[in-house]
């Protein structure tokens, strides 16, 4: 064989080689992947062919995501209850755009797939049954998310509530407004389908976005917990002395200062006068002293800086960022600088002092359900990190603490007979800060005594208030409310 025959032999011989290699690639090694991506239509043809499962809830069975037949070539349709009031726990199914929220992360249990679900499958196809997915129990309590979704909603607010049990982590609401329908993704019309998808992720609100889970926010002050609680595990009590001044000098920064709310002075010496009053001063300078070490530390024990939580949805990370010297550290003690959290993440800041220095790991789903309602699964309560964020007798200490905070807060919706111990922030953001209205955020549990629920709610520039915003005038009526209504009272 002449050279520029054997050439081109080998030439061929190498892209056979090379298609058989791509051929395998695809069809064992990313055979899971495509079959399970959102965009493969011919899956999600084949599932609209059976009757997907509902996705309920845990109390009272309301159905959140229902289906029901159709004459058309799709044979069953979804449907959803109140969709933008829980569109960010069940998300959307769409034969064009697939599927998000619940609806993805337990998808192979609503459409049927799920091995488990295996004997059922050959059950149905030995006797001629129509197939049927399983459903999807979830923990949320619907009085808490409609009125959560109502008080954010009615007021045009940007932001989230998320509402947890602190002793199981159950997700109890979890919402994010501005929001969005999924019944018209749900639609079998392709150009009303498309419609919707691209008003929504053109609409500069972003009501796609998660916000409970999906963006991370400057805490302000409700971080001052972490920082209150990295203070009594280094030996701090209530009582410790600390600096009222109006104002400090960051250490190495010059002449740059950071000062208490409106420059005042702090009306208390003692770090229960800190709290109490939210003073920076005291804050930034315990965690000055306690440095960065400790400060992450106490934080990872809270679930701050996890890069892998699902709830089953998956949940941004919340971090610190780099304190790499005092100025920094000083700013972050008091909830600004590089630090953010999820709402759901500042709402484990009350729940694990609730649950006596222990994060418990949130979670949306009670259990899994068969066609026929047995259970498949339950979900377990499990603690989120190895290690107490403070000790039970630290935890209650600092929830003495927040009941001070409670007692100098603002805002409607407090009761007589209910004790709430709770943390607000005013959170500075943006290129301009000082003439960026803040975000108002308030983080709370309650009965303080036996604790139930744990809140937070941010409301994102201020809302209606502006440059005047604060948590407690704008984000703690709205919490308390979910709070009523978590409790059974609204």
């Amino acid at each position: 064989m002449n050279t520029p025959l054997r050439k081109v032999g080998v030439a061929m011989l190498a892209m056979v080689l090379l298609l058989l290699v791509n051929a395998t690639y695809i069809q064992v090694v990313k055979a899971d992947d495509y079959r399970t991506d959102g965009r493969n239509q011919r899956v999600l043809l084949e599932e609209y062919a059976r009757q997907r499962g509902q996705i309920v809830t845990q109390d009272s069975g309301q159905v959140l995501a229902g289906v029901e037949p159709v004459d058309d070539r799709l044979k069953f349709q979804r449907t959803y209850l109140n969709g933008p009031a829980y569109a960010p726990v069940t998300g959307y199914y769409s034969v064009r755009y697939g599927a998000g929220g619940i609806e993805r992360a337990e998808d192979e249990v609503l459409n049927g797939s799920d091995p488990r679900l295996f004997v059922r499958r050959l059950s149905e196809m030995v006797t001629g049954r129509d197939p049927r997915g399983g459903n999807v129990r979830l923990t949320v309590k619907p009085a808490a998310q409609e009125t959560a979704y109502e008080q954010m909603s009615s007021r045009g607010y940007r932001g989230a509530v998320v509402a947890l049990d602190p002793k199981t982590g159950e997700i109890l609401a979890m919402v994010s407004t501005p929001s969005y329908d999924p019944s018209q993704l749900a639609s079998h019309v392709a150009a009303d389908q498309e419609e919707a998808w691209t008003r929504y992720n053109e609409d500069e609100n972003k009501p796609m976005l998660n916000r409970a889970i999906s963006e991370t926010y400057p805490p302000g002050s409700t971080f001052k917990l972490v920082t209150a609680a990295a203070a009594l595990e280094d030996g701090a009590t209530p009582d410790t002395a600390v600096n009222p001044a109006p104002n400090v000098r960051l250490p190495g920064a010059g002449n740059t200062t950071l000062e208490n709310f409106n420059g005042n002075p702090c009306p208390g010496s003692t770090l229960r006068d800190a709290l109490a009053n939210s003073c920076n001063v005291p804050f930034a300078e315990l965690s000055g002293s306690l440095g960065a070490d400790k400060m992450n530390e106490t934080a990872a024990n809270f679930g701050i800086g996890q890069d892998d939580l699902t709830v089953p949805l998956r949940v941004a990370q919340s971090g610190l960022g780099e304190m790499a010297g005092k100025p920094q550290l000083y700013q972050t003690g008091i909830g600004q600088r590089d630090v953010r959290l999820t709402p759901l993440q500042d709402a484990l800041l009350a729940a694990t002092v609730a649950n006596g220095g222990v994060a418990m790991k949130p979670n949306l789903v009670k259990s899994l359900l068969a066609p026929d309602l047995s259970t498949i699964s339950d979900v377990s309560p499990e603690e989120l990190t190895g290690d107490p964020a403070l000790s039970k007798a630290n935890a209650d200490i600092l929830r003495d603490m927040m009941l001070a905070s409670e007692d100098n807060t603002k805002g409607a919706g407090k009761r007589p007979d209910l004790k709430i111990a709770s943390k607000t922030g005013t959170a500075e953001h943006g290129s301009d800060p000082k003439s960026t209205p803040p975000h108002a955020w308030y983080t709370a549990f309650a009965p303080a005594e036996d604790p139930k629920v744990a809140v937070a709610v941010i409301v994102e520039s201020g809302g209606n208030r502006g440059l005047a915003a604060t948590g407690g005038t704008v984000a703690a009526e709205i919490a308390r409310s979910t709070i009523d209504a978590a409790l059974g009272g609204g």
